[in-house]
């Protein structure tokens, strides 16, 4: 008789659903690129991406810490989300700027923070949130090397922070390329591309050089195919950002790599407008000006942070320069592109700026009528070269500074945007106004994503339906000191 065979099945252990993943990200367009990358690796590996705090098992803060404000907001941020674990979160992850400078006080005085991830680590976002890394061979990030400025630097202790503590010591040295995942954050009409990552510049009140490492461009033709990708997706406008965008390709041996770059995104069909922030000003060249004079889709717009207009104020930041260089080159800028939005910020109350100096920027603000001006008030950050200065300020003498110089700004600007009224521009519509559901907003190639003042539409014409996302033509109707009213035509 012949014998019977058993089969026996083993039953698979129950998958478990993805982690719901919720995000807060902080501070500049920049470190909202990093927290797109994250969120994209998040989104390949299966993680369900959720808008709502309440709504995630894991909650990622990507933090700031530029300057002692933004640390603050960092901080309040981390424990404003930490009281979602007592609820359906399991693990708070804190991210970006802030881990750089403080990884062992977070984890030591934030005890709810579960893991922490570097600006150079954004692979290490998986890992975190409790999803298996891929190998190292599959990283998503391509390593290049920096220029030959940035070497000097570092011999010189520019990018040191050996007096943080918990500080790796690798600086951070990725850069995302085309075939980095992201999942865009921003309207389904703009997006950020970061063409850059880092600062070899010297400027002895900023410590992004250690928080951020060595000036490193992204090859031309990766940055190409994501404006490509971009476009196919639907994106019309594309900023161009780094910590300095006029640096662009000088490590990859290009000559006006800016420029380049700007020429070859204005031949790209579907796009509409280019933008690009930031320029530092000794590196304005004319070729780069002619290119956005030449080309329609590249807005007319330059954001120059000149930090300040005295000499000696300048020299101790170590930024070079006078109202003099300055204005001169706002005058070829003005020159070369018409039409041309300007928009620039500067430091007061930086140690030792005397009220001589004070008084010259002053002068020199008035001269220069800035389409758009924000002013900071200097704060202190220890790795700073300017922490170890002398002459330091009263915060009341800063704030009263700071108040003086947006107040002559702010005649400047009600003046200049009182000469607009009557005008037509394109206008991008971006949805319903966070003021009141009775108006619309949108941006002029005038307004910088963010940044600039609103512009609010408060007539449609009978058998429009405005879509945000697209395109109008509009007219000003009304000018305050910042903001505008239009008219859709």
């Amino acid at each position: 008789m012949p014998s019977k065979s058993l089969s026996v099945v083993v039953a698979e252990p129950p998958k478990s659903a993805p982690p719901k993943v919720g995000f807060v990200s902080l501070g500049c367009p920049k470190n909202l690129v990093d927290s797109e990358v994250m969120m994209g690796m998040l989104s390949q590996a299966g993680a369900d991406l959720v808008p709502r705090a309440e709504d995630a098992d894991v909650i990622v803060v990507n933090t700031c810490s530029f300057i002692e404000s933004a640390q603050q907001e960092s901080v309040n941020t981390i424990l404003d989300m930490a009281r979602h674990k007592t609820g359906q979160a399991t693990k708070l992850v804190v991210a970006g700027c802030l881990v750089e400078r403080y990884r062992d006080e977070i984890r030591k005085n934030i005890p709810e923070v579960d893991a922490v991830v570097g600006t150079g680590e954004l692979d290490k976002i998986l890992a975190a949130v409790g999803i298996q890394s891929p190998a190292p061979s599959d990283s998503p990030f391509r390593i290049l090397t920096s220029r030959a400025e940035g070497e000097a630097r570092a011999a010189n202790g520019r990018f040191s922070r050996e007096s943080w503590d918990g500080a790796i010591a690798d600086l951070p040295n990725y850069l995302y390329d085309e075939a980095t995942p992201r999942v865009l954050a921003t309207p389904r009409s703009t997006a950020y591309i970061k063409i850059a990552e880092g600062c070899d510049h010297p400027c002895s009140f900023c410590i992004i050089p250690q928080l951020r490492g060595k000036f490193r461009s992204r090859r031309f033709e990766s940055v190409v195919a994501e404006a490509e990708r971009l476009a196919r997706s639907g994106v019309r406008e594309i900023t161009l950002i780094g910590q300095d965008t006029t640096c662009y390709g000088e490590d990859l041996g290009l000559k006006d790599g800016l420029a380049l770059l700007l020429e070859k995104l204005a031949a790209i069909q579907d796009l509409r407008w280019v933008r690009f922030l930031y320029a530092y000003p000794n590196k304005i060249t004319t070729r780069l000006l002619e290119t956005i004079a030449k080309h329609d889709k590249i807005c007319s717009y330059m954001d120059v942070p000149l930090q300040h207009a005295s000499a000696g104020a300048l020299k101790r930041m170590k930024r070079g320069g006078n109202a003099e260089i300055f204005l001169r080159t706002i005058e070829k800028m003005r020159r070369t592109i018409p039409g041309l939005t300007l928009r620039t910020s500067f430091i007061v109350g930086f140690p030792g700026e005397t009220e001589k100096e004070f008084n010259e920027l002053c002068e020199f603000v008035k001269a220069a009528e800035f389409e758009w001006m924000g002013t900071f008030a200097y704060s202190d950050q220890d790795g700073a070269a300017a922490f170890c200065l002398e002459g330091k300020l009263s915060s009341r003498e800063i704030e009263r500074r700071r108040k003086h110089l947006m107040e002559i700004q702010r005649g400047i600007s009600k003046r200049k945007k009182k000469a607009l009224r009557g005008r037509e521009f394109d206008l991008l519509l971006e949805g319903t106004s966070d003021e009141t559901d009775m108006l619309l907003e949108g941006r002029t190639a005038m307004h910088a994503p963010e940044i600039d003042g609103k512009l609010y539409i408060s007539d449609i014409p009978d058998g429009i339906d405005p879509v945000p996302g697209e395109f109008y033509r509009c007219q000003i109707t009304e000018t305050h000191d910042y903001d505008l009213v239009a008219r859709i035509l």
